[in-house]
């Protein structure tokens, strides 16, 4: 969520910035939202008015009583009680506006930065980097559902009859393989000094609405039946609530978190769910990585960030290139955001597996999370990152280390959390 202030003394801002993100159907969301903050004020304007003089006439009614001049005192009575219907009157409408008013700021997106590039959609984000060189064996490279069935790693048929579409068993040493990654995962961001957590898997309507746009909302999330609870899309989002409406010590930032959850995810939309395979499910596996912040350095934490996730898959030997998300790829709260993007040998192309965002304020104005500074009370700077998903980290490793007679070679870095074991065989 935006100041409002910018918005008063800037809107033309807002409006460039809704353009930039291809949301032109929001612009009359800005006209909207002035006449509404305008309105705000001035009944906040009146209320204090009629406060006032609800002050100096009560000291009226004091005086006369005193002079005995009931009859006067009465009179002044009845104007305190003709202010008093028309306050309640004022504060039951201000209740309405300010409502009114933070669900159009809430759909106002957040100002991008000058380094996104413009571009409608994912199809025009820009290439910034890559890392290690990637390769194509001289054998065929089966897809990654067929190769993980050849090592007695995985069963969706029988997920298929328990739940439904998008689940998935994972059994024997693809499943340790599954949590060695996110055990390693796990080392090696505390190892860079973060601290590691494990939150609620469920959370109240009150943090999704602050963490996420109301598109997003509709598209990720599963209510909970019954219940003011919903499953979280990524611990982000139980992570960034736990500082609700908390003023943090300016000399205590950065508060840097890895946490581990499972993820729950509809995945509606125009990618929906794999026919066939464990790219995009409704359920996963996540390790992911928080940071929050002045102001001042969340630009520094943004670029720390997506190199430590670049780090991590080239410790495993697999190459990876990074993308600078454009404009029109970014949700509403992103001011920035760069994917991580692993090498498929089968495919001959990059795929997403995780990404890096900079919120700065407009998370923090949407759950009163401030810290103190010298210059007063700020509203704080939030950023997220995957750190490792394994059902995308997993196809990305096992293609990258396949053999040519069908077993997966594992990576040094992850041999200790598999007993020793360097290799996963073909299953006779």
């Amino acid at each position: 969520m935006i100041d409002v202030n910018v918005l008063r003394s800037d809107p033309e801002r807002v409006r460039e910035n809704i353009k930039k993100k291809f949301q032109e159907k929001k612009l009359p969301l800005v006209d909207e939202a002035i006449a509404l903050d305008s309105r705000r004020r001035e009944l906040s304007k009146e209320g204090d008015a009629l406060r006032a003089e609800r002050n100096s006439l009560s000291k009226q009614i004091g005086t006369l009583m005193r002079e005995g001049k009931k009859d006067e005192a009465e009179s002044v009575k009845q104007k305190v009680n003709q202010g008093a219907e028309r306050l309640l009157a004022i504060e039951k409408e201000q209740g309405e506006v300010e409502e009114a008013l933070k669900k159009v700021m809430m759909s106002i997106p957040n100002f991008i930065s000058d380094e996104t590039p413009i571009g409608k959609d994912d199809t025009e984000n820009v290439e910034r980097e890559k890392f290690l060189e990637p390769k194509v064996p001289d054998f065929e490279i089966p897809y990654h559902l067929d190769i993980l069935e050849k090592l007695g790693g995985i069963d969706v048929d029988s997920a298929r009859k328990t739940s439904g579409q998008g689940f998935y068993y994972l059994t024997g040493d693809v499943a340790r393989l599954h949590s060695a990654v996110l055990t390693y995962a796990r080392d090696f961001m505390i190892n860079k000094g973060f601290t590691y957590c494990i939150p609620p898997f469920m959370i109240r309507s009150s943090v999704v609405s602050g963490v996420m746009s109301f598109e997003e909302m509709d598209g990720m999330m599963y209510k909970i039946e019954g219940e003011d609870l919903y499953l979280i899309g990524t611990s982000e989002h139980s992570m960034i609530g736990r500082f609700m409406n908390t003023t943090l010590q300016g000399d205590k930032l950065p508060l840097t978190l890895t946490s581990y959850s499972p993820c729950f995810r509809k995945e509606r939309g125009a990618h929906g769910i794999e026919e066939r395979g464990i790219y995009r499910i409704h359920q996963f596996e996540k390790q992911e990585m928080i940071v929050i912040c002045k102001k001042e350095d969340s630009e520094a934490w943004y670029e720390k960030m997506w190199k430590y996730t670049v780090e991590l898959f080239v410790s495993m030997g697999i190459p990876v290139r990074t993308l600078e998300c454009c404009s029109g790829d970014l949700a509403d709260l992103k001011y920035r955001s760069v994917d991580v993007e692993a090498w498929s040998p089968r495919q001959k192309k990059y795929f997403e597996v995780g990404s890096c965002s900079n919120l700065t304020d407009a998370q923090a104005r949407r759950l009163g999370i401030r810290y103190k500074s010298e210059k007063g009370s700020e509203f704080a700077h939030t950023l997220n990152n995957t750190v490792a998903a394994p059902p995308r980290m997993l196809i990305a490793l096992i293609e990258n280390h396949l053999r040519a007679d069908g077993s997966v070679e594992i990576p040094e870095v992850l041999r200790p959390y598999m007993g020793g074991k360097s290799v996963i065989p073909v299953k006779a």
